[in-house]
C-alpha cells in the first residue's frame, strides 16, 4: 500500500454477512481522512485512495461496493475516474464530491453513470442519505440481476420447472456440462425428470442441430436390444429379412440416451464399454466396424455402486458411464418447487382438455405440499391432470384431491382408558345403562343384550345401587 493511502477503516460491529466496502478518492489528505472516519462510523468497512491509481488498484484488491470521489483531482479527476470504473464493474456505484462551480460537470456525470453528487463543504446527515440511498438501489440492482438470470435459466430450460436451491443448482450443472462432450451419468429416483435433463443438455450443446435418440434399456428382452443399439445385417437371425440401422448409428453427430442402463446384459455391457471406449461397433451378424460420433447420456434410479459390489454390472463401464455424474433431487427435497408445478400443470391440463379451471384453494395446495410424492414430478402432474379433468369447478378445492394425497382420519378416542380389566369395563356399561334407562332394568337388559335375570345377578354381583326408575306422566 502507498504511504499516501489511507489504510481500511473497519466498522464498529459489522453483521454477520460481511460489511459492505467504501473507497474514498481524495487527492487532499484531511480530506480524504476526515471522510473516511464518517463513513466508518456509519458502520461502512472504508478504504481511502489519495487518487485515481490507487483508486483502481484497491478495485482490483478487493471487492468495492461503492466510490465517493472527489470530482476535481490532479492526475485523472472523477469524471475519467467514474468511467474507469463503470467500465471494470457496473455494479459498483459512485457519488462525486463537488464544490458548487462544478455542479453542471456532476449532473452531466450522473448522465454518464454517476449515482449522485455531494456539495461541499459536506452535511453529515446529506452524506449518511445519500450513502444509505446508493446502497440501497445497489442492493435492488443486484436482486433484479440475480431475477434476471433465474428466469434466464428457466427461459433455457422451460420443461425444468422450479425455483428451489436443489433445481437452481441442477440447472447450473446443465448449463456447464452441455458445452461439453463428456458422458454423462443422470442419477434420480424414478420421476425426477431424467429424460428432461438428458433433453436439455442436448438442446444446448454443440449437437444441437443432430438428433436425440432415446432408448429405454429395460423395455426390450438381451436380442432385440443389441439390435437396437447396434443394427444388424440382412439373415443375422431369423426374421432379419433386411439390414437395419442401430441407434447409434441414427444418433451419429447427435446425443444418444440410453435410459435405464444399470438393467443391461452382461454381453451387452461389454458391447456398450467399446463404444465407449473406441466409439466403433459392428452390427450383428456383420464384419464391418462403423465408426460413429455420439454423445452419451445415461440414466438410472438404481445403485449402481452396489450392482457392481455384487457382480452385476461392469466396473469398467461404470468408471466409464460415470465422467460427469448429475443427481437430480426428489420432490420431497424440494418441496418449495411444488406450487410452481401444481399451477404450470393446472395450466396446461386445463388448456389442453379444455377445463375451465383456473385456480386452486391454499388449503388444497397445503395437502400437495405435503404429501410425499413417491412417484416425484411424474406422480404430481399425473394428479393434477386427474383433479382437472374430473373438476366440475373453477377452482380445485380439497374435495378434488385424490383419496391418496389426503391424511388418514384419525381414529375416535376410546370412551375409556386403555388397560380396563372387563369386569371393570362391564360394570361401566351396566351402570350407564341403568342411568339411561332411569332405572328400568328390562330396558336396560333390552340394550345391553342380555337377559333381565343375568342383569339381576351382575348387579347383585357389582352391588350397583338400585335406580328408582322415572315415573311416566300422570302415575300416582
Amino acid at each position: 500500500m502507498s504511504p499516501n493511502a489511507t489504510p481500511p477503516v473497519p466498522p464498529p460491529a459489522p453483521d454477520s454477512a460481511g460489511p459492505k466496502t467504501v473507497l474514498v478518492v481524495d487527492d487532499d489528505r484531511v480530506g480524504r481522512e476526515s471522510l473516511v472516519e464518517a463513513v466508518a462510523e456509519m458502520g461502512y468497512r472504508v478504504v481511502g485512495a489519495a487518487g485515481a491509481a490507487q483508486a483502481l488498484r484497491a478495485i482490483d484488491d478487493q471487492p468495492i461496493d461503492l466510490v465517493l470521489t472527489d470530482l476535481r483531482m490532479p492526475d485523472v479527476d472523477g469524471i475519467e475516474l467514474l468511467t474507469r470504473i463503470r467500465r471494470t464493474d457496473s455494479k459498483i456505484f459512485v457519488i462525486l464530491i463537488t464544490a458548487y462551480a462544478t455542479v453542471d460537470t456532476a449532473v452531466a456525470a450522473m448522465k454518464r453513470g454517476a449515482f449522485n453528487y455531494i456539495m461541499k463543504p459536506i452535511d453529515l446527515d446529506q452524506l449518511r442519505a445519500q450513502v444509505d440511498a446508493a446502497f440501497h438501489a445497489r442492493d435492488l440492482l443486484l436482486e433484479n440481476i440475480s431475477l434476471r438470470q433465474h428466469l434466464q435459466r428457466l427461459g433455457s430450460f422451460p420443461d425444468l420447472i422450479g425455483r428451489s436451491p436443489a433445481m437452481l443448482h441442477v440447472l447450473d450443472l446443465i448449463g456447464m456440462i452441455a458445452a461439453t462432450h463428456s458422458v454423462v451419468l443422470i442419477r434420480g429416483e424414478s420421476g425426477t425428470g431424467k429424460e428432461l435433463v438428458a433433453n436439455a443438455i442436448h438442446r444446448h450443446s454443440q449437437r444441437a442441430s443432430g438428433p436425440f435418440v432415446k432408448v429405454n434399456c429395460a423395455a426390450l428382452t438381451e436380442s432385440l436390444l443389441e439390435s437396437e443399439l447396434f443394427g444388424h445385417e440382412e439373415g443375422a437371425f431369423t426374421g432379419a429379412v433386411r439390414q437395419k440401422l442401430g441407434r447409434f448409428e441414427i444418433a451419429d453427430g447427435g446425443s444418444i440416451f440410453l435410459d435405464e442402463v444399470s438393467e443391461l446384459a452382461p454381453t451387452t455391457q461389454a458391447k456398450l464399454l467399446r463404444v465407449l471406449q473406441n466409439y466403433e461397433f459392428e452390427r450383428l451378424g456383420g464384419n464391418e466396424t462403423i465408426g460413429v460420433d455420439v454423445r452419451v447420456i445415461a440414466a438410472t434410479n438404481a445403485d449402481l455402486e452396489e450392482r457392481v459390489r455384487q457382480g452385476r454390472f461392469r466396473q469398467d463401464l461404470y468408471f466409464r458411464l460415470n465422467v460427469v455424474p448429475l443427481a437430480l433431487p426428489p420432490l420431497r427435497d424440494r418441496r418449495e418447487d411444488i406450487p410452481v408445478l401444481v399451477h404450470t400443470f393446472l395450466r396446461q391440463f386445463a388448456e389442453r382438455n379444455s377445463k375451465d379451471v383456473d385456480d386452486i384453494s391454499p388449503e388444497a395446495l397445503q395437502h400437495l405440499v405435503r404429501h410425499a410424492w413417491p412417484g416425484n414430478v411424474r406422480e404430481l402432474e399425473n394428479c393434477i391432470e386427474r383433479m382437472v379433468v374430473t373438476a366440475g369447478k373453477r377452482r380445485l378445492d380439497v374435495d378434488d384431491l385424490p383419496p391418496e394425497i389426503l391424511p388418514a382420519p384419525h381414529e375416535a378416542p376410546l370412551p375409556f382408558p386403555t388397560g380396563i380389566t372387563l369386569r371393570e369395563l362391564e360394570e361401566r356399561a351396566i351402570r350407564a345403562t341403568l342411568r339411561t334407562t332411569h332405572g328400568n332394568r328390562k330396558e336396560a337388559a333390552k340394550l345391553l343384550g342380555i337377559g333381565l335375570r343375568t342383569l339381576h345377578r351382575k348387579i347383585d354381583d357389582y352391588g350397583i345401587a338400585r335406580l328408582r326408575p322415572r315415573r311416566k306422566h300422570g302415575q300416582p
